[in-house]
């Protein structure tokens, strides 16, 4: 038999004790000290050790012997959710999402599994909610509940044993905060108990062949709640983006084992829960009918398609010592530094003024695509000029005013073209030899010649 022995290490050097304390003995650092069980069976008296996830001995292969034929993937019946997971559900993978309260985490597994338990066996574990809760839910969403296995549970021991039992395909842990194993003492959601209660269910997995669906709670700044390795563990994390008292979810993709990463899948929260929204741009440019200043469209590249979103600004004059420079959407620093270029080489001043820019509908712009169509915003609400409705702009700038190319120039131009607008203002690398239809693309290589295309 296995012998565990407790012990507490601490998570800034490392050191372990046999007691918990509030300070560590050797780094002085406190509250640092955490829970861990360590298996003091000899390493010759467990074949464990030296196996693979099957129970088999491992091998050693040349790349050319390892067999390259894809695992096929298992459709949710989301197209957006199949986008983020990079084309479907595969076989044996650890999907971790998390997101605010009420966003909608729970909501969309439900869905999700009860659309594959018509075809596959699916598994509902709740730690949070008792089974006439999930119930209730489902009957409110008009879901099928005929076919979805249902428990309450947070033992990750007797999880484990009704996974085995049952047999799912795919499996739902709702939440991973929630969960604790018998073998540690501390409380469940501590960073111990996330932990080994995550490893143990990635093992399971990867040995059953099951896809698990894991709930993850975040914390005030947006992380998610538990060990950093949490991360590191699954194989693909998901986060829940957007107001929850708003109408939009953004579900990104931040690590994918088996796609790209920072795929973008866009819903709409309804009565009857989540609704994918197949063509975003649509919904991000709901404009007022005349033009209006600050106001100017840019396409941002989402993982593996071009989306179009309407950058906003306003410039007011400042009473404080420290003007303000808030952003929503786009990152502050980045604002700071534009503003300082746009002085530079633009000859604008700004010092005394409040900035304050948006990206309409929540989405957060993570690209430099953006650089140009902040300015232009800036500009516009500065001089109080609105910009034309037809307009969009994209283009990277830098320190020294130069306009600098992005990726997939070509695809945002069609984009834009798709939806109706005849004038672009991009970087002269991206400015294409044949405009697209309709289109009319100036391409600019200095910030001062971007200000003269936009102003003219």
């Amino acid at each position: 038999m296995a012998k565990a022995k407790r012990l507490y290490g601490c998570t800034e050097c490392g050191a372990t004790f046999t007691k918990w304390a509030g300070q560590c003995g050797e780094c002085k650092a406190w509250n640092s000290l955490v829970e861990t069980v360590i298996d003091t069976t000899p390493t010759g008296g467990s074949s464990a050790r030296v196996s693979n996830w099957a129970g088999q001995q491992a091998e050693v292969k040349t790349l050319a012997e390892v067999s390259s034929v894809e695992v096929p993937r298992q459709a949710s019946g989301s197209s957006e959710l199949d986008r983020v997971l990079g084309g479907g559900l595969v076989p044996g993978s650890v999907v971790l999402i998390g997101g605010d309260p009420g966003i909608g985490k729970s909501t969309i597994l439900l869905q999700t599994l009860c659309r594959l338990a018509q075809d596959i066996p699916a598994l509902y574990i709740t730690g949070e909610e008792s089974q006439q809760q999930v119930a209730m839910r489902a009957r409110r969403l008009s879901l099928p509940e005929d076919r979805l296995r249902v428990m309450t549970e947070t033992c990750i021991e007797s999880i484990i044993a009704t996974a085995q039992r049952e047999k799912p395909a795919v499996m739902v842990v709702d939440s991973i905060q929630t969960i604790f194993t018998e073998q540690l003492q501390s409380a469940p959601g501590g960073v111990a108990q996330v932990r080994e209660s995550a490893a143990l269910l990635v093992r399971f997995a990867k040995q059953s062949n099951t896809a698990i669906f894991l709930v993850g709670h975040v914390t005030k700044e947006g992380a998610l709640a538990g060990p950093r390795v949490l991360e590191h563990m699954v194989d693909t994390v998901l986060y829940f983006e957007g107001e929850a008292d708003g109408r939009l979810r953004m579900l990104r993709a931040v690590k994918n084992r088996f796609g790209a990463i920072n795929e973008l899948g866009v819903f709409a929260m309804t009565d009857k829960g989540l609704k994918e929204v197949a063509n975003p741009s649509a919904i991000f440019l709901s404009r007022y009918e005349a033009p209006i200043p600050g106001s100017v469209v840019m396409s941002t590249w989402e993982g593996s398609r071009p989306m179009l979103v309407e950058v906003q600004a306003l410039v007011d004059s400042s009473h404080l010592g420290n003007p303000r420079r808030v952003t929503l959407g786009l990152d502050q620093n980045r604002l700071a530094m534009l503003l300082a270029v746009l002085h530079r080489h633009g000859g604008v001043a700004t010092y005394d003024q409040d900035v304050f820019v948006n990206v309409v509908g929540g989405v957060k712009v993570l690209e430099t695509a953006a650089d140009l169509a902040l300015i232009a915003a800036v500009m516009s609400s500065l001089r109080n000029r609105p910009l034309p409705m037809d307009l969009m702009v994209f283009g990277e700038l830098g320190l020294s005013g130069e306009v600098r190319p992005v990726p997939s120039g070509q695809e945002r131009l069609k984009e834009a073209a798709k939806h109706g607008f005849t004038r672009a203002i991009v970087p002269k690398a991206n400015a294409p030899k044949d405009s697209p239809k309709g289109m009319t693309v100036i391409g600019v290589t200095r910030l001062d010649e971007a200000l003269n295309a936009v102003f003219d």
